[in-house]
């Protein structure tokens, strides 16, 4: 098995200029699944959406660089009016409201994923299950602090509810699920590469 490689590494071209296409290739896709699965999107005005999982599991399957580009691109694509943030929202308005935290938290979120990924940790199920906690820590952290901005600086009432009450009880069955998936998704992901030589192949590459 290969140390310090993700499984996008595997197939990534030994030729310079391949390898650049291949990577913007894969930048600009990741960016496309977080923009669908942002579009799953239950609850209000902090939803649960398909767009956290999407995240955390580009990360790791990209690694660090082109994990954290991946959301870059993403959110420039929602500043410049592309209806890809969940709920088909876009623009600057997105960043100003309860979300804005979040989106931010994905670029941290998803450089730690693909930090930890890339060192081996979606091999094994018990690091995978951390590698995905402590992705949604940086996540819900930037997350809940915008929300506190919001409630004490900028006068913004969350219906009576607390900051937790709105930005992270409601979702933590939800990221249970998503870490569960995550979990059985990876681990074999890579038993499957072991199974059929692929790092094999890419470590005579």
């Amino acid at each position: 098995m290969i140390a310090g490689l993700t499984v996008a590494d595997l197939a990534r071209p030994s030729e310079r200029r391949l390898a650049r296409f291949y990577d913007a290739t894969l930048v600009v896709g990741g960016s496309i699944v977080i923009a669908v699965c942002a579009q799953i999107a239950v609850g209000y005005p902090v939803p649960m959406t398909g767009q956290t999982f999407a995240v955390l599991m580009v990360a790791a399957l990209l690694g660090p660089r082109r994990g954290a580009l991946c959301v870059l691109t993403y959110l420039a694509e929602g500043l410049l009016g592309l209806p890809v943030f969940a709920q088909g929202k876009a623009g600057l308005a997105a960043f100003l409201g309860p979300t804005g935290g979040y989106l931010v938290g994905f670029v941290g979120a998803a450089y730690l994923v693909g930090a930890l990924a890339q060192r081996g940790w979606d091999r094994r199920s018990a690091t995978t299950i951390l590698m995905m906690v402590l992705g949604d820590v940086v996540l819900y952290a930037c997350g809940l602090a915008w929300l506190l901005c919001l409630v004490h600086l900028l006068a913004q009432p969350l219906g009576g509810k607390s900051v937790l009450a709105v930005g992270l009880y409601p979702f933590l069955a939800g990221e249970v699920v998503k870490i569960a998936l995550a979990m059985a998704l990876l681990p074999c992901g890579w038993k499957m590469i072991r199974h059929f030589g692929l790092d094999r192949a890419a470590d005579i590459r």
